[in-house]
């Protein structure tokens, strides 16, 4: 595998509808609920120099975006996606921990964050130094919460007032990391445990 990581440019422009379609078949896949993106808006994340994309002799092989919220007091990384035929060789990893590291020097101050279903992203981003929290511990930002309109659990989320979904949050804070706090160990099972639970109480009809 002879893949390059990039902080994508205009001339990745083309790439943007493959990249929507790419992370909505794979929602469809999974059943699981994701923010859908469209061209347009990958184009602004690109012209923002907030977008990070993986290719192989110019295929296509993997996406993520940085968005910023509260004047940069937060950072999520969204859209992580890794074309079909180059998963499960740990590029989702390598997209992550890039786009990670390009976070910090570019929001040296900003708590990092996301939401998630995936098990195996909840394992990087504890590998990276994140920690499961409360939706409390995350961005207010109304505009942040309204990204999930289209996904397909955005009535649960609606129901419990933004504090709780199917998701789980998780966030990295650069200060605990300089205080050498005690760091998060990752247990798929007691957090795909939660998961179930959530399933079972979210999705009663």
């Amino acid at each position: 595998m002879n893949v390059i990581i990039v902080i994508a440019q205009k001339e990745h422009y083309h790439y943007a509808q493959e990249i929507c379609d790419t992370i909505e078949t794979s929602a469809l896949q999974r059943g699981t609920g994701i923010a859908k993106r469209t061209p347009e808006y990958i184009h602004k994340k690109i012209d923002l120099q907030e977008a990070v994309i993986a290719l192989e002799n110019g295929k296509f092989a993997g996406f993520c975006y940085i968005e910023s919220w509260q004047h940069g007091k937060f950072v999520a990384h969204s859209g992580l996606i890794v074309h079909p035929g180059y998963r499960h060789l740990g590029l989702a990893k390598k997209i992550k921990t890039f786009v990670f590291e390009y976070s910090q020097k570019k929001y040296p101050e900003a708590k990092i964050f996301g939401i998630t279903t995936g098990l195996a992203v909840m394992k990087i981003n504890s590998d990276l130094g994140y920690r499961p929290v409360p939706f409390s511990e995350l961005t207010d930002d109304p505009s942040f919460w309204a990204g999930c309109k289209t996904c397909t659990n955005f009535d649960i989320l609606q129901r419990k007032e933004n504090k709780m979904c199917l998701c789980t949050g998780m966030l990295y804070d650069p200060k605990e990391k300089k205080n050498q706090e005690q760091e998060y160990t990752f247990n798929k099972k007691v957090l795909g445990r939660l998961k179930s639970i959530k399933q079972a109480l979210f999705l009663k009809k």
